[in-house]
């Protein structure tokens, strides 16, 4: 089987080659990078004699059509885009350019080359904006809140309509908060980050954003775990939540993370962090992937915070 992911040299992508390339091994893993990010494949160092990696910018349909006529894909993880959701205020137009023709020309390219291919749309739990009711089931109204969010339910929504006019073997699902040390622009990673820089004196005080907001945590290993057995077991062009099942705000996350320093954490608001438009509530409810797969994460919040703080004080040496 080949198996190509996009955004491979990506945080959430690198790990999914990882969980592949260890669970599966009669797998070929291929994956894309654009030219102007391929200097920087630090995520990648240590499988990167074990995949085979292509520049390709998503933007550039030439460049589509050459890697998928290559790779022979079986399967396709879309996970690359933009995901900054706090820089997408700063550079909305740009986010949703390349996020929403990216996965067009993805999926026009699959349309073209390799229409029986398993195509995954990785999604965000951000496309359900502010809910109305919680948890958020797969029914609940889509009404997203910033242009990242914007993005991603336009790529759902593309993805839905090549299976509905051509057969496309879409899969969407729906990731909700998670750790993953290889993302610096998560509220979790960053804390993480800075703790590390205050146990090694070289920061004096913590900054953030909100607290109140409520999440379920889990962890990236999780996750893409849950990408491939999606891949696997679920239907075609109909959404699935991938999440956590314990809430929390991110005030509480917080103090667990402060409670595993080394040294007292001193922490305050950093206006810069607010964001102009914020979801104060994100708890999934993940019954129907669980009816369909019988998954539910399997690493612990306690055990995924101890790594999250070790792979960030890594980073920090």
């Amino acid at each position: 089987m080949n198996v190509l992911i996009t955004g491979i040299t990506g945080s959430g992508g690198s790990y999914l080659a990882e969980y592949i390339l260890e669970n599966h091994p009669g797998v070929e893993v291929f994956g894309t990078s654009r030219w102007h990010s391929t200097t920087s494949n630090k995520n990648i160092r240590h499988i990167k004699d074990k995949i085979t990696l292509f520049e390709c910018d998503l933007n550039d349909m030439s460049s589509i059509i050459r890697v998928l006529q290559k790779v022979k894909p079986d399967k396709i993880f879309h996970l690359a885009a933009m995901a900054n959701v706090r820089a997408c205020f700063d550079v909305p137009l740009a986010v949703i350019q390349n996020n929403v023709m990216s996965t067009a020309n993805l999926l026009e390219g699959v349309r073209l080359i390799c229409p029986n291919a398993i195509f995954q749309m990785c999604s965000t739990s951000e496309v359900c904006g502010t809910p109305e009711t919680s948890p958020i089931t797969e029914k609940h109204p889509l009404n997203p809140s910033n242009p990242y969010a914007v993005s991603k339910l336009a790529s759902e929504k593309l993805a839905y309509a090549y299976w509905k006019c051509w057969g496309i073997k879409v899969i969407i699902t729906r990731a909700f908060c998670y750790c993953n040390p290889r993302r610096k622009d998560l509220f979790s990673t960053a804390f993480a980050l800075q703790v590390a820089r205050i146990e090694q004196g070289k920061q004096d005080v913590l900054h953030h954003g909100n607290l109140k907001s409520v999440r379920t945590m889990i962890d990236v290993r999780d996750v893409c775990k849950g990408y491939w057995i999606a891949s696997e077991l679920c239907d075609y062009g109909t959404p699935y939540n991938l999440g956590g099942v314990d809430p929390l705000t991110i005030g509480n996350f917080l103090e667990i993370l402060k409670s595993k320093s080394k040294v007292n954490i001193e922490s305050q608001t950093d206006e810069n962090l607010l964001r102009p438009s914020d979801i104060t509530n994100q708890v999934p409810d993940v019954s129907k992937f669980y009816a369909k797969t019988k998954w539910l994460p399997e690493i612990k919040l306690d055990k995924s915070i101890n790594w999250l703080l070790n792979e960030c004080r890594k980073e920090n040496t």
